[in-house]
């Protein structure tokens, strides 16, 4: 099967260049909503990406008791608590993206959490326990972008055996004809497919970034790339190599001990090329 290399400058040319006349509202909003008790640094990860690419407001949807920090570390990023997830469909500053999964869990609340968003109706990026419960959905409607790593594409295509590296190909296709969207598939030379495309293959990347909270960090980058047009497609093409070659870039001194955020200064290099 032929892949199309994902290369930087050509998807960087598709992308809309930031106008003199703009203001905040002018590149989106994007809301992440996750960060279960044990996991309140996922969600501000995956802001933190969304912010570094450009998006114009995010917001963190938690549990109350994450949001001090939140505040003090990060006051860029604006916060709804979510003891209540009802709260989401009341939200003051309306999403034009929601990433939904970073740190969600697999509790009561966290079930509650994904079945109020899947009703909701900006385009979504589905990842980490969200896609526990995308699995378990029969209604797979609205657009979205799927970002799992090969467990979790195990888990969508109720597979009772492990992704073979030589399998990647099937598994990605497989993803996109039952779930109907872009699927980016996790991993060593991570593959991005969707509807009306062929497979994509991402050149960069290295095993320095086998650390916690670097699919949080790219859940949030493609998003906050999504919330600043409206083609998924390329914000997942685009956010993939991006997060990639910083990942190449946070290595240059070498691959171990690389963590999430030394990502983010290299992302904003890149992006702002």
């Amino acid at each position: 099967m032929q892949l199309e290399k994902l290369q930087l400058q050509s998807l960087l040319a598709e992308f809309p260049s930031r106008e003199p006349d703009s203001h905040k509202g002018t590149y989106g909003h994007m809301l992440v909503v996750g960060g279960d008790y044990g996991y309140p640094g996922a969600p501000i990860l995956a802001a933190l990406g969304a912010l570094r690419v450009g998006a114009g407001l995010v917001t963190v949807a938690t549990h109350k008791e994450h949001l001090l920090g939140l505040n003090a570390f990060h006051p860029e990023i604006m916060h709804c608590p979510i003891d209540d997830p009802n709260a989401l469909a009341k939200l003051k500053h309306q999403p034009d993206i929601i990433v939904l999964g970073p740190g969600l869990g697999r509790s009561e609340w966290s079930q509650q959490v994904y079945a109020t968003c899947s009703k909701l109706k900006p385009p979504q990026i589905i990842d980490a326990d969200g896609l526990y419960f995308l699995a378990k959905d029969t209604q797979h409607v609205g657009d979205k972008i799927l970002t799992p790593h090969p467990g979790e594409a195990k888990t969508l295509l109720q597979q009772k055996t492990n992704i073979a590296t030589d399998a990647r190909q099937q598994a990605v296709t497989a993803l996109v004809e039952k779930y109907k969207c872009t699927v980016v598939l996790k991993g060593a030379n991570t593959l991005v497919n969707s509807p009306d495309t062929t497979i994509s293959i991402c050149p960069a990347g290295n095993p320095g970034m086998a650390s916690g909270g670097m699919g949080d960090l790219l859940s949030g980058v493609i998003g906050g790339l999504a919330a600043q047009q409206n083609n998924l497609v390329l914000a997942a093409k685009l956010g993939v190599i991006v997060h990639s070659l910083a990942g190449d870039q946070a290595s240059k001194h070498g691959q171990r001990g690389i963590i999430a955020t030394d990502l983010l200064p290299y992302i904003q290099q890149i992006i702002g090329a």
